[in-house]
């Protein structure tokens, strides 16, 4: 029986000396704690105000990152970098990583998706709980701060109310070889548009009908600060909030807030953030000269997000596959959302030894699909059980069976080790054996026949010996039956007595080849999926092309296979080696004992393309 991965559990700091190969997040880390830069923070419990952090005591934690996600979706393969990168720096350098939401767009958000991004980083094997304390935060918790925020900055001249239509302030904002045009409504005291930034507050305007900008530079050569939008109207239901708001903060003024609000000390985000760093940084200076939030405020550093090649990560493009019925839901195997790697096979180890091997760093590159595969079957390879399965499969009848054992109906058990025994660490109790029934017909892989081999071809031909894994030698006689098509419907062989592997027999006759079997006795039918990449193409929305033209047709055959007892008997979510096919894993919504169903995970080596 497969003894699978244990459930992931999260992994203790690391002590002095311990820590993972230096990339320049590291270096920005360690010389923030040489320098004791946020040594001064004060942490009083859940985050409020800095008013409240600053009757607190001394930050239990060195360091506190943060995993931000927007619950509108599910999480995919780049998200797992950041998710690995920001806990894992966390528990490095004995620090604590913050889960928050940052739910500002009540439009595109369910609890639906909040429960998902729990689970995945659950699974990835972190965690949100330090110092007796559970960080896990959601940016509506400050949305009465935030509005606050807002206020100061409209009384101190920071911020204005501006009745533009859309359209209006598109073009006034100029683009990169042009400055802004100041709208008509910037010059307002700060009177006013306090007023009508109440009014937007209490409902007395339409959707749409007129925004709080921040009051900076319309000339800037950087657009983000050209006057940004900081708070829109927008009538809608909140997951968390219910309809309390009908005003709802901008992400550009929302997620410095919620930094600051809860210490976070290094703010690491993709580089298509590098442009507002300078937005992030000037609304932290003006939230701190004004007392509403305490130095030193945090900072923003950004790294190249994850380009995997074979793979899109658009939530706009990945929602299409699913709801234009291309893949089989957000957990489809071929999906790179977290939830369908789960299920295709791969394991949190994997998936962490893959974000700590392609490193960090400032430029945009592209990673192959075959260093996510190699980590999967690195950590596989002394884990998962071995198995015989046949997903090809023709009859072998050995002709002589019953002369040799007296019955047709005779049949022995065969022992097969779960695991080999370079797998085994030292001192480690070895699983229990395979135990399966060798009889007159067996399964067979149809490659395994030829009646006119090729050149070098070793398997079953007339005349060819070879052995079956684990149980007899025999000799092929040829194709015993054919279809209407000529195509061989059963191969013929005899055993040959006294030759059965682990008896004294078993080296007496030479054999070319092994080849993988199951028997008609104990095996069982199962129904196995063959996934390979979703796309043809390396980079299949680059430059503007159309991604769904670049799918597989082939990236999904399911075949009924033959399995041997050992694997019959899996749990949903196994993980196995099929001897000679690869790593597969029982699938974790319709396997059932008895009925059983595997995904192909990948295979034993890289073989894309060649």
């Amino acid at each position: 029986m497969s003894s699978t991965t244990p459930a992931h559990k999260p992994q203790p700091p690391a002590e002095d000396g311990e820590h993972k190969v230096s990339n320049f997040l590291r270096q920005i880390i360690e010389h923030d704690l040489d320098k004791g830069t946020y040594a001064s923070r004060r942490w009083a419990g859940s985050p409020g105000d800095a008013a409240h952090h600053a009757k607190g005591q001394p930050d239990p934690a060195k360091i506190r990152t943060r995993f931000p996600p927007e619950p509108n979706g599910y999480l995919h393969v780049g998200h797992a970098k950041s998710i690995c990168l920001n806990f894992g720096l966390a528990r490095d350098y004995g620090g604590v990583c913050h889960l928050r939401f940052d739910d500002t767009n009540p439009e595109k958000e369910d609890t639906e998706y909040v429960n998902s991004i729990i689970d995945a980083v659950k699974w990835l094997g972190f965690d949100w709980q330090a110092h007796g304390e559970t960080h896990l935060y959601q940016a509506s918790d400050y949305f009465d701060f935030m509005y606050r925020a807002a206020e100061y900055l409209v009384e101190a001249g920071h911020a204005y109310v501006d009745e533009q239509t859309t359209e209006q302030m598109r073009l006034n904002r100029g683009d990169f070889g042009k400055p802004g045009v100041d709208s008509p409504y910037r010059s307002r005291t700060p009177a006013e548009n306090l007023a009508r930034l109440r009014e937007m507050r209490d409902g007395q305007h339409e959707d749409g009908s007129m925004v709080l900008r921040a009051r900076i530079d319309m000339a800037s050569p950087n657009i983000n600060l050209r006057d940004p939008a900081i708070y829109r109207i927008r009538r809608a239901t909140h997951h968390h909030t219910g309809d309390k708001w009908c005003i709802y903060p901008m992400y550009t003024f929302a997620h410095p807030i919620e930094d600051a609000l809860e210490q976070i000390t290094h703010s690491f985000c993709t580089l298509e953030f590098e442009d507002q760093r300078p937005f992030y940084d000037w609304l932290l200076e003006r939230l701190c000269e004004g007392g509403l939030l305490k130095t030193p405020p945090p900072r923003q550093y950004e790294f190249a997000r994850l380009n995997l090649t074979y793979v899109i990560t658009s939530k706009r493009k990945l929602a299409q596959l699913v709801y234009d019925h291309k893949v089989n839901g957000w957990d489809d195997p071929r999906m790179p959302t977290i939830v369908g790697l789960r299920r295709r096979g791969y394991t949190p180890e994997s998936i962490q030894m893959f974000a700590e091997r392609i490193g960090v760093t400032k430029s945009d590159s592209w990673i192959d699909y075959g260093t996510l595969e190699g980590c999967l079957r690195e950590d596989l390879e002394n884990k998962a059980h071995r198995g015989m399965a046949v997903l090809d499969p023709v009859k072998l009848v050995l002709t002589n069976w019953g002369e040799v054992f007296g019955s047709d109906a005779h049949t022995e058990d065969c022992t097969q080790p779960a695991l080999p025994h370079s797998a085994i660490a030292e001192g480690q109790t070895p699983p229990p054996e395979r135990v399966f029934k060798i009889g007159k017909e067996v399964w067979i892989e149809r490659e395994d026949f030829e009646e006119v081999p090729p050149k070098g071809y070793k398997r079953l031909f007339p005349g060819n010996v070879v052995r079956l894994k684990g149980g007899y030698v025999i000799e092929c006689t040829g194709a015993g039956a054919k279809d209407a098509n000529g195509t061989v419907t059963e191969v013929h062989a005899k055993v040959i007595p006294d030759t059965k592997s682990g008896t004294p027999g078993a080296d007496s006759v030479k054999a070319k080849a092994a080849i993988t079997w199951v028997s008609v006795a104990d095996g069982v039918q199962a129904e196995v999926r063959l996934y390979d990449r979703l796309f043809l193409d390396a980079q299949p929305d680059a430059g503007g092309k159309d991604f769904i033209e670049a799918l597989n047709p082939d990236s999904l055959k399911v075949v009924t296979a033959y399995v041997e007892p050992s694997l019959a008997a899996a749990k949903p979510d196994e993980k196995f080696q099929f001897e000679r096919h690869g790593y597969f894993v029982a699938d974790r919504a319709d396997h059932e004992i008895g009925e059983p169903v595997f995904n192909r995970v990948t295979g034993l080596k890289d073989s894309w393309g060649k």
